[in-house]
């Protein structure tokens, strides 16, 4: 289980300087929680970070060694393994990427199997680290005798004295963000601040061989991956929380998680006025004798979550931001004290679940352009959540799991006329019979988004024809307005917005 209830830091913006550059702004974040200035001088360089975090300590969100700077985000989940690596039981996350780092150099990161970003300042380098996935995404700006990363693209926004930056070898540019660069998932971007040189290193990259195995022996394997991965994201004296639709990704996190403490779990399930899946999550719910609560948001509110929705997942992809909304109302509706939430986000990449296709050949290739194209769209962005001051995690990404899951060959994926059977299976003796039957329906489904996001374009006048490109404008709009322009998402006009592209698309 993990050690504490939330990571120590949720973000961070960091500034690595050999002399030139000048002091980060104070910085924008969308996370919510409290922001700590900190300073380390290194025998090349000097280190400015500033951190959000949850709680009143800081220590375990940075590590120092002999001429070594850790800040790291997020967490760590296989720990143990690490701490037998290095011999001793590290005191913190941040520790224990030191002690890898000072062991293994960059390759350190092929060893973490966590949901983080990292920033390593070392001699005349540093070292820009994100996890298998990028699941926290982290933006880096270099420009003379400086380099510049955060967790938010919106902190790095504004070019510093008018210089837009250095390319950052194999780094994405981030569109409509000149000279800023989003690092690669599963990968260590390493800049020679002294030579100005940037390389890209991968840690990680998603199988394309598939293996061959039984039934019984790949639902067994799945089975104990994901009681694995669920155990490891729990805190020691909260409940979890799990977001609970009723399908068989979300029922099985609560299951198993249920499985794993002692007393009831909590659960929420979300719904519109157009649709809901209430009466599938109760049964689950029931079943597991949950602490059950509904939340109903009107189509209206839920649309109106656009701005907030950019503002903390920083992506121009129309499609996403249109899944991502039914979270982000969630949590900003997700009363009382801080939570660490649980999600069933993420199956349905590596099992091809919402490709609902009985040709094998055709679904491998589905799931293998899936896991090819991922990258850089910032589906599982912690900001989500850490927006409204709550910390997510996602099992089914967890790296293990991910990485059975991509190689198992497609007739284990699709079985038997059914989607993600060997999920089904494996979850079959811990959930009601008509929830591992009940075919799949992806979360923006369940909830009426996609109707919703296109009918508000509608009715602005935009024909059928143009619903997708007016769509994608609205996207670049609000995050011209919100990530570049720094306006904040309560004060930006949503129909002014969705007037404005319905004009440019009528024409």
């Amino acid at each position: 289980m993990s050690e504490q209830p939330f990571p120590a830091a949720y973000g961070f913006l960091a500034s690595a300087r050999t002399g030139g550059g000048q002091d980060p702004e104070a910085p924008r974040f969308a996370t919510r929680g409290r922001y700590s200035e900190l300073s380390e001088r290194l025998r090349a360089q000097s280190v400015r970070f500033t951190l959000v975090h949850p709680g009143d300590d800081t220590s375990g969100a940075y590590a120092t060694g002999a001429d070594t700077l850790v800040v790291l985000a997020g967490e760590i989940y296989n720990r143990a393994e690490i701490d037998t690596v290095l011999d001793r039981a590290a005191a913190s996350d941040a520790e224990r990427v030191l002690g890898l780092v000072e062991r293994y150099g960059l390759h350190a990161f092929r060893l973490v199997n966590g949901r983080f970003a990292a920033f390593v300042a070392e001699g005349e380098r540093v070292l820009l680290a994100t996890d298998h996935s990028g699941s926290v995404p982290l933006y880096t700006r270099r420009t003379a005798g400086q380099v510049l990363a955060a967790t938010e693209a919106k902190t790095l926004a504004a070019p510093h004295q008018g210089d837009l930056g250095f390319p950052a070898g194999g780094a994405r540019r981030v569109r409509r963000l000149p000279g800023l660069h989003q690092v690669p998932a599963g990968s260590v971007l390493e800049i020679d601040t002294g030579r100005g040189t940037a390389e890209t290193h991968r840690t990680w990259v998603p199988p394309v061989s598939r293996r061959i195995m039984s039934e019984e022996a790949a639902v067994d394997a799945v089975r104990h991956a994901l009681e694995k991965a669920v155990a490891r994201r729990l805190a020691p004296a909260a409940p979890p929380l799990v977001v609970l639709s009723g399908g068989i990704d979300s029922s099985g996190v609560a299951a198993l998680a249920d499985a794993a403490v002692l007393g009831p779990i909590d659960t929420l399930s979300m719904g519109t006025d157009r649709s809901d899946e209430f009466p599938q999550a109760r049964v689950v719910a029931d079943h597991l004798g949950s602490r059950h609560r509904e939340i109903t948001i009107p189509t209206s509110e839920l649309l109106a979550q656009l701005p907030h929705t950019l503002h903390a997942a920083e992506s121009l992809d129309a499609e996403v931001i249109e899944y991502l909304l039914p979270l982000t109302a969630l949590y900003r509706r997700l009363e009382g004290p801080a939570r660490r939430v649980l999600t069933g986000y993420g199956a349905d990449i590596p099992l091809g679940g919402m490709h609902r296709e009985d040709r094998l050949p055709q679904l491998d290739t589905a799931v293998a352009f899936d896991m090819d194209t991922f990258d850089g769209l910032n589906e599982m962005s912690p900001v989500l959540s850490t927006a409204s001051g709550h910390w997510s995690t996602h099992p089914y990404w967890d790296r293990e799991v991910l990485e059975l899951l991509t190689v198992l060959e497609a007739g284990l994926k699709r079985r038997y006329g059914r989607d993600k059977w060997v999920l089904r299976a494996a979850m079959g003796d811990v959930l009601p019979q008509e929830t591992v039957v009940r075919p799949k329906l992806g979360v923006h489904e369940g909830s009426g988004t996609t109707s919703g996001f296109t009918l508000l374009v509608r009715e602005a006048g935009v024909p059928e024809a143009g619903v997708a490109a007016a769509k994608t404008a609205v996207v670049e709009e609000l995050f011209d307005r919100i990530v570049v322009g720094g306006e904040e998402p309560d004060r930006v006009d949503l129909p002014e917005v969705v007037e404005k592209v319905a004009k440019a698309v009528k024409g």
